[in-house]
């Protein structure tokens, strides 16, 4: 599969598309951006989700002079979220062309207010039907300039009734332009416009084939966009896969997990595209040798990851195409074991994924986000499983001995210490959980919005560091066995403040000072009042002047 960098692309575009994180085209945007770019005419016949808009966005952008502020390129949308979502990807990829200005018009916002934007200078506009005819009709949008028009999802625009005003718009435009067409499916009233209104179209399809999914359980979860490290952190700790893989839809995307796993004290390495050979086969003998746990991976880096024992695979970004999902999911459940799925979605991502469901026969459960109480009784299950296979493996007839002893002497029953003994178990691991998921609370307080968040200002405890920082005392340190982590922790558990807000933790042997916005300082030290780092209480206030 050729890569971007080697499409020759204008130079800005290609930054764009790297900071974007993408590293190769998709099959419809290797077959039809060559062919756009030679100037032809086309059809392209592919269903939502296979890399659309950057198959026309980026050859329109092309032909783009961004020194002239006449309308020169019109794409005609459905719907008024598909024509924001258009314009918003079109800008992301003219992000360093500057003085390409790009405006989505349609129907339920106010015309005055895109006829003043139109009147400033436009040369691209994304548009529903009915408004951009309302529009010529006007004259506020003027097509003597236009050298290329798109029709994006024009089956979805036949059936919406949009055929009159599709036909009204193309034969107003200059017979000397470029006219694209994405399709679906090719009805025979989309197959006449093109018969009308195109020359000699070349024809690409990129047909989705028949896949198999793997028997693998498949679970989502709704979450909001800055929730979702904390949720499949929670993930990852209630199901404690020894091997997993996360999925990201970027190279970006990747780098800026990996921090934040590796910041929680994950074993996580990334894979993708721009790492050399020598460090992808590093960081894939990590993975197999088991010193890293969870590989986060876009799917282009995936390709050729031959590991039996995954037990999770996660989507962290759900997949622009419904076949990288069948081939993220086959990552786990091989050679006959038990595998999971796990899907994080984010608002209307919630339709892609039923769409996904739709093409490939298979269901994906919903699920709540887990609770520390799930969390604790997922880790107790599986310590008693243990449990389970030593009484059925093991000669414990000492054990016994010693039990029933105990029991004479100290007047205890047996589920006291079998009790006790799960506790022990699960010491640490309970205590982690307290740490870092108090309560249901921290997913709660992180949707809130800042203002409710904030309390009143304090200037005592400011000192050094950042202007805005306020000093915290904390009656714990070293010598109580607690690190950084324990403390960032428990103030983000608690509070809801996301950990990346905390300043600098200064750790001595028997306190702590920790540093957190001024706006935040009253809100932590409530929320902290109860609060408990390894299991032991805890006092904090804000710095006093002077101390160390």
């Amino acid at each position: 599969m050729i890569r971007f960098e080697e499409m020759e692309l204008n130079s800005k575009i290609l930054r764009a598309i790297g900071d974007m994180g993408f590293e190769e085209p998709s099959p419809i945007q290797a077959q039809a951006i060559p062919i756009q770019r030679e100037g032809l005419d086309m059809i392209g016949q592919a269903q939502t989700g296979t890399g659309k808009t950057a198959a026309f966005g980026i050859p329109l952008l092309e032909k783009i002079d961004p020194k002239n502020k006449k309308l020169q390129a019109i794409a005609l949308c459905p719907t008024r979220e598909l024509a924001i979502q258009v314009a918003d990807e079109i800008r992301r990829l003219a992000k360093y062309m500057h003085g390409v200005k790009v405006l989505p018009v349609y129907g339920g916002q106010e015309i005055v207010k895109q006829i003043r934007s139109l009147k400033d200078g436009v040369q691209i506009v994304i548009g529903t039907p009915g408004r951009v005819m309302d529009h010529m009709r006007r004259k506020t949008i003027k097509p003597a300039h236009i050298h290329t028009v798109v029709l994006d999802e024009a089956d979805e625009m036949l059936n919406m009734g949009f055929l009159e005003d599709m036909e009204t718009i193309l034969s107003q435009l200059p017979q000397e332009r470029q006219t694209v067409m994405f399709s679906a499916t090719m009805p025979q009233e989309i197959m006449e416009i093109a018969r009308r209104f195109q020359r000699d179209p070349k024809i690409v399809k990129v047909v989705k084939k028949e896949l198999t999914v793997p028997k693998v359980t498949q679970y989502y979860y709704e979450v909001k966009p800055k929730n979702k490290v904390e949720v499949l952190c929670r993930l990852l700790d209630m199901y404690a896969p020894k091997r997993s893989v996360v999925f990201c839809n970027t190279k970006k995307q990747v780098d800026e997990l990996v921090e934040a796993l590796q910041g929680r004290g994950y074993f996580a390495e990334g894979l993708h595209g721009d790492l050399k050979q020598t460090q992808r086969d590093k960081v894939m003998n990590g993975f197999r040798s088991g010193r890293t746990e969870i590989l986060v991976a876009t799917d282009v880096a995936a390709r050729g990851i031959d590991v039996d024992d995954v037990e999770a695979v996660f989507n962290y970004d759900i997949p622009q195409d419904d076949e990288y999902y069948v081939h993220r999911i086959g990552r786990t459940g091989r050679a006959g074991k038990e595998g999971r799925a796990f899907s994080l979605v984010v608002g209307r991502e919630v339709y892609k994924l039923r769409e996904i469901q739709r093409y490939c026969r298979t269901k994906i459960i919903p699920q709540a986000i887990p609770s520390l109480n799930d969390i604790t009784a997922i880790r107790m299950e599986k310590v008693l499983d243990q449990v389970q296979e030593i009484i059925e493996r093991e000669d414990l007839s000492e054990m016994i001995d010693a039990v029933e002893k105990k029991i004479l002497e100290e007047d205890y029953t047996a589920m006291d210490l079998a009790a006790a003994f799960l506790r022990m178990a699960m010491g640490d691991e309970v205590e982690d959980t307290i740490d870092d998921f108090r309560t249901a609370r921290d997913l709660e307080r992180l949707d809130r919005p800042a203002k409710e968040r904030r309390g009143r200002r304090g200037d005592g405890g400011r000192r050094g560091g950042r202007e805005d920082m306020v000093r915290l005392f904390i009656n714990i340190g070293k010598n109580q066995g607690v690190k950084p982590g324990d403390v960032l922790g428990a103030i983000a558990g608690e509070s809801g403040m996301p950990g990346k807000l905390v300043g600098s933790i200064d750790m001595y042997d028997r306190y702590t000072f920790v540093e957190v916005p001024e706006d935040c300082a009253d809100e932590v030290l409530e929320a902290m009042k109860s609060a408990r780092i390894k299991g032991k209480s805890i006092h904090m206030e804000i710095a006093r002047q002077g101390e160390a």
